[in-house]
C-alpha cells in the first residue's frame, strides 16, 4: 500500500510539472544579447540580438535624465536598423536591432565615462541580458546597476577580459519598467565624446536677476518710460497759457448772464475732463429747459411710486439756433413727439447717445480747444499700449523659455501698461482750450463762492436758472437749486418756475430736492453706466 501511494504521488507531481511548464515558459520572457562599441566622437554603436520573443516587441528608450539643477542630459538615437523608431518608442521588426547613441559619454574625475541604459523599457520581461562593451582604450573602471532607473543595486555580474579592453555584464529577470545600466571608464580623451545638455525650464532660472539682466532691465525701463514722458511732454501736455488768463471771472455783465467764453454746459463738461459723458448730456437737458426749448413737468406720485417727469416740447422754440450736439439731443428726446416721460427714455434714447457724444467731441475740436478728438486720441495711444503689452508677453515667454532673460520681456509689458494707462491723459488742449479751461475754473470758483453780486431782482430767477446747468456739471446742483428757489421775479413767493412745473401742493421750497432727484434719475435713464467726474 505504501508503494502504491508513493507511485501515485510521483504521477501527480509529474502531471503538475508538465502542466505548469508552459506557464513558466510563458513568463520566462526574452533574452537580450547586447554588444556595444564606443567609437570616435563619442558615438556608441549598439547591436541587440533578441531571443524567445512571442508577439510584437516594443521598447521605450530613456533619452533624457537630470544632469544638474539647471540642465538635463539628452541621449540622441539614430541609424536604427531592424526596427522603427517613433519618438522614444522602438518597434522591433526582426531578431537583431542596431542603432547609434550620441551623448552617452562624459568626462568625470580624469576619465571618460560611458553610461548607457543597455537594457530597459521592453514591453515584456527580460529573462536574461548580457552586455559586451568594446572601447577605444583600456578599461579604467566599470560598474552596473539593475532594477529601477535610480537603483544603486549592482547587476548579477560585471567583469573585463585579461587585456582590459572589453567589459562584460550580465543580469537576470529584468522586469518591465526596470533597467540594466552599464558604466565603463576609459582614459580621458579616448573617444572625444561629450554629453548633450539642454537647459531645463524653471521660473527661477528664466527670470534670473543678475548684473546683466538687472542693468539691461533698468536701462530698458529708463529708455521706455523716459520716451513715454517725452511723448507726453511734447504731445499730451496742455498748451500753457499766460497767468492772466486764470482767476475768477464775473459771469454777470451789466445785469446779463455771460458764461465763460460763451460756452454751453455740455461743452464745459467735455472741456474739463476731456470726455463727453452722461452728466454733460444731463446738464444740456436742463440747459435746453432753462433757455426755453422744453419744459420739465414733475409728475404727481404716491408714497411708494418712482419719481417721473414729463419733458414737453415748447412751440415756436428757435430750434435752428441749436448747436449740432444740442440738436441731436433735442431730436433724440422727442423723436417726433410733443412730450415724453423721462422713464420712457431708458430704452431707445441710449442708442442715440452715441450720436450726441460724437457731436460733442466734434464740437470741441471745431471750437479749437483740441487739435484732435479726445476719445480718438485716448483710443489710439491705449491701443498702442495694449499691442506693446502683447509683444512684451510674447517676448517674455520666448526669452524665459529659451534664455534666462525673461525680465527683459517684462520691461516691454511694463512700458505697454504705462502707455495704456497714460493714453488716458494724452488728449492735449490747445492754447485756446487751455485759456477756456482757465476761465471755466474761475467761473466754478464764482459759483461756489456764495457771492451773488449786484443782480437786479427782476433778473435773478432767469440768471440764477441759467447758472443751474453749469452747477450740474460742477456737481453743485443742490446748492444752486436752493439759490434759485430763494428768489422770484417780483419779490413774492411762487409755486413754479417758467421752465420747471411741479405737481399740486408743490412749491419752490421743494425745488432743490426735486432737481437733485431729477439729475440723478436722468443720468440713470439715458445710460446704464453713469460716469462720474472729478475736478
Amino acid at each position: 500500500m505504501t508503494g502504491f501511494r508513493l507511485t501515485m504521488a510521483t504521477l501527480v507531481a509529474t502531471a503538475l510539472t508538465l502542466t505548469a511548464a508552459p506557464a513558466v515558459a510563458a513568463e520566462a520572457g526574452i533574452t537580450d544579447e547586447v554588444t556595444m562599441t564606443l567609437g570616435k566622437n563619442g558615438i556608441l554603436h549598439v547591436v541587440e540580438k533578441i531571443g524567445g520573443a512571442s508577439g510584437q516587441l516594443k521598447r521605450m528608450f530613456i533619452t533624457r535624465t537630470r544632469y544638474d539643477d539647471s540642465n538635463d542630459r539628452v541621449y540622441r538615437i539614430s541609424n536604427v536598423k531592424g526596427g522603427t523608431l517613433a519618438g522614444d518608442v522602438l518597434t522591433v521588426t526582426g531578431q537583431t536591432v542596431e542603432y547609434d547613441v550620441m551623448g552617452a559619454v562624459t568626462s568625470s574625475g580624469g576619465v571618460e565615462e560611458l553610461r548607457w541604459f543597455a537594457v530597459n523599457g521592453w514591453n515584456t520581461q527580460v529573462a536574461k541580458a548580457t552586455v559586451k562593451v568594446d572601447g577605444p582604450g583600456q578599461v579604467q573602471n566599470l560598474s552596473c546597476f539593475a532594477g529601477e532607473l535610480t537603483s544603486a543595486i549592482g547587476c548579477t555580474s560585471a567583469s573585463m577580459d585579461h587585456s582590459a579592453t572589453q567589459a562584460d555584464f550580465e543580469q537576470e529577470n529584468i522586469g518591465q519598467g526596470q533597467a540594466l545600466t552599464v558604466v565603463v571608464g576609459y582614459p580621458k580623451g579616448s573617444s572625444g565624446g561629450t554629453p548633450i545638455l539642454e537647459k531645463r525650464f524653471s521660473l527661477a532660472a528664466a527670470f534670473t536677476l543678475n548684473t546683466v539682466t538687472g542693468g539691461a532691465l533698468a536701462g530698458l525701463l529708463l529708455l521706455l518710460l523716459g520716451g513715454l514722458g517725452l511723448l507726453y511732454w511734447t504731445r499730451g501736455r496742455d498748451a500753457r497759457v499766460a497767468g492772466h488768463e486764470s482767476g475768477a471771472l464775473d459771469p454777470v455783465q451789466n445785469g446779463h448772464f455771460s458764461p465763460p467764453d460763451g460756452v454751453r454746459p455740455g461743452q464745459i463738461g467735455t472741456l474739463v475732463d476731456e470726455q463727453a459723458d452722461v452728466i454733460d448730456v444731463t446738464a444740456t437737458i436742463v440747459d435746453l429747459a432753462v433757455r426755453g426749448f422744453l419744459r420739465i413737468d414733475e409728475q404727481p406720485r404716491q408714497t411708494y411710486d418712482a419719481p417721473d417727469w414729463l419733458l414737453v416740447r415748447l412751440p415756436n422754440a428757435p430750434v435752428n439756433t441749436l448747436l449740432p450736439y444740442e440738436l441731436a439731443l433735442y431730436q433724440a428726446i422727442f423723436d417726433g413727439r410733443d412730450a415724453v416721460l423721462l422713464s420712457q427714455l431708458s430704452g431707445a434714447f441710449a442708442s442715440h447717445l452715441g450720436k450726441v457724444r460724437d457731436a460733442l467731441y466734434a464740437d470741441v475740436v471745431k471750437q479749437g480747444w483740441f487739435a484732435r478728438r479726445p476719445d480718438t486720441e485716448r483710443t489710439r495711444w491705449t491701443t498702442i499700449g495694449v499691442i506693446l503689452i502683447g509683444i512684451g508677453l510674447v517676448a517674455t515667454v520666448a526669452l524665459a523659455w529659451f534664455t534666462t532673460y525673461g525680465l527683459l520681456g517684462l520691461g516691454l509689458v511694463i512700458a505697454g501698461g504705462a502707455l495704456a494707462v497714460g493714453g488716458q491723459y494724452m488728449p492735449a488742449k490747445t492754447a485756446k482750450g487751455s485759456a477756456a479751461l482757465a476761465h471755466t475754473m474761475g467761473f466754478r470758483e464764482y459759483l461756489f463762492s456764495g457771492e451773488l453780486g449786484e443782480v437786479p431782482e427782476q433778473h435773478r430767477v432767469e440768471l440764477f436758472s441759467r447758472y443751474l446747468p453749469y452747477a450740474v456739471i460742477f456737481d453743485g446742483v443742490e446748492h444752486w437749486s436752493r439759490v434759485v428757489a430763494s428768489v422770484t421775479g417780483n419779490g413774492h413767493p411762487s409755486d413754479n418756475l417758467y421752465w420747471y412745473h411741479g405737481p399740486a401742493e408743490w412749491d419752490l421750497s421743494k425745488f432743490a430736492g426735486s432737481m437733485r432727484t431729477f439729475t440723478t434719475t436722468t443720468s440713470g435713464a439715458i445710460s446704464a453706466t453713469r460716469q462720474f467726474r472729478t475736478l
